[in-house]
This record gives C-alpha cells, sequence and structure tokens, in this order.
C-alpha cells in the first residue's frame, strides 16, 4: 500500500505530545503523586543504575581495531608489478563506418534511425504512415 492511501493516523508529523493540562488541581496533584511515587519505584529497584550503565556504554569510546595481521601469519614483502606499463595510456579510436553498403539512415516511428541500404527502402519508409 502506498503512502497516499494511509489515513492522518500514519503521520510522521506531530507524535511529539505537547504539555499535559488537567481538567482539575485535584487530577493534577493526583498525577505529580504518581510521578513521584514511580521515580520512588524506578530508584528502589536500580532502575536509575541500569540507565547509567547504557548512558556510559553509549558514550564509551569506539574500540580501536589492528588490522594487520595476526601474529604467525606474517608475509613477505611481494611488490607490485607496475614496470610493464610504460607513459600515458593511448585511448582507443572513435569507430567510423567506411563502406558503400548504407546509403543513408532514415527516421521512422518516433525518431527512430533505420539504415537505409537501397532506393527501395528509402521509398518504403518514405511511404510508411504514423
Amino acid at each position: 500500500m502506498t503512502m497516499h492511501l494511509e489515513g492522518p493516523w500514519l503521520s510522521m508529523t506531530g507524535k511529539k505530545k505537547g504539555r499535559v493540562k488537567f481538567r482539575t488541581a485535584d487530577e493534577a496533584r493526583r498525577h505529580r503523586e504518581l510521578e513521584e511515587s514511580w521515580t520512588k519505584l524506578k530508584n528502589k529497584h536500580g532502575a536509575e543504575q541500569e540507565q547509567r550503565r547504557q548512558r556510559k556504554g553509549l558514550d564509551a569510546e569506539p574500540l580501536q581495531y589492528n588490522l594487520s595481521a595476526p601474529p604467525g601469519r606474517e608475509t613477505k614483502n611481494i611488490p607490485s608489478r607496475s614496470s610493464w606499463i610504460t607513459g600515458a595510456v593511448r585511448t582507443a579510436e572513435i569507430p567510423k563506418y567506411t563502406g558503400t553498403k548504407i546509403k543513408g539512415i532514415g527516421t521512422m516511428h518516433k525518431s527512430n534511425a533505420v539504415p537505409i541500404f537501397s532506393d527501395d527502402e528509402a521509398e518504403a519508409i518514405a511511404h510508411m504512415r504514423r
């Protein structure tokens, strides 16, 4: 299914919730109490330390890898052989038609280029309809 057929519930924007508004002061007070009890419960069970460990792991420096060969696998230095190429390389020549069989190039349907080998073919292409 494509995106233009989906409903507004699949919007990629507007996912952040705004400021929480309460109908009464009692609801706001109850919400604050629940939030405080929730943070106390998380601290009691060590959830904050887990978050610290996660942050510490994310803030750690990335591992450094040594890309050399493992011990015992060292090889002798083998020089590359580029001595057979000397100087600049020539570019290939552009191929050109030098024969006499083709009389020309005709245009058929929708700018289609067609080789013409005889006068009969040229007349046939000229009489063709779209």
